[in-house]
């Protein structure tokens, strides 16, 4: 069954110094400020659009590794996955990394290595931005 998952900005202002706010609307869980200086200087307490794809593909790639090692017999203990999206202004986003450590009882490092990048290629949100380069380093711990 497909699941649709909806948010909404809304924005004022010219894009210098306006300002917007993000509402994660399937879920409910938060408003979230969002002004230009966020995107290309400093955050200051709001997001930006790469700090939420940064969140959805850490996300997405964490459940795509678990399933995967899941399904090999080698269930994880834990994943803690980071995001690192990189946004120059005039040229937009021109590169992601994942970084991962993993708790994996009974696998060898290049067994979780290869499990990495399966999951770093067929996580749907890598998937949906093919056309990024998309660079990992993952290290069971």
């Amino acid at each position: 069954m497909a699941t649709t998952r909806t948010a909404h900005t809304e924005w004022e202002g010219e894009l210098i110094k306006g300002f917007g706010e993000v509402t994660l609307d399937s879920s409910g869980v938060g408003n979230f400020p969002v002004t230009w200086a966020s995107r290309a200087e400093e955050p200051h307490g709001r997001t930006s659009p790469e700090e939420l794809i940064a969140a959805a593909h850490s996300s997405c790639f964490s459940m795509a590794l678990s399933n995967t090692l899941t399904k090999a017999g080698t269930p994880p203990t834990r994943l803690t996955t980071k995001a690192a999206v990189t946004f120059e202004p005039g040229t937009g986003i021109t590169g992601i990394h994942l970084t991962v450590e993993g708790q994996v009882p009974g696998i060898e490092e290049a067994a979780f290595k290869a499990a990495a990048e399966d999951a770093k290629v067929n996580c749907p949100v890598s998937q949906a931005l093919t056309g990024t380069t998309i660079g990992l380093t993952s290290t069971l711990l």
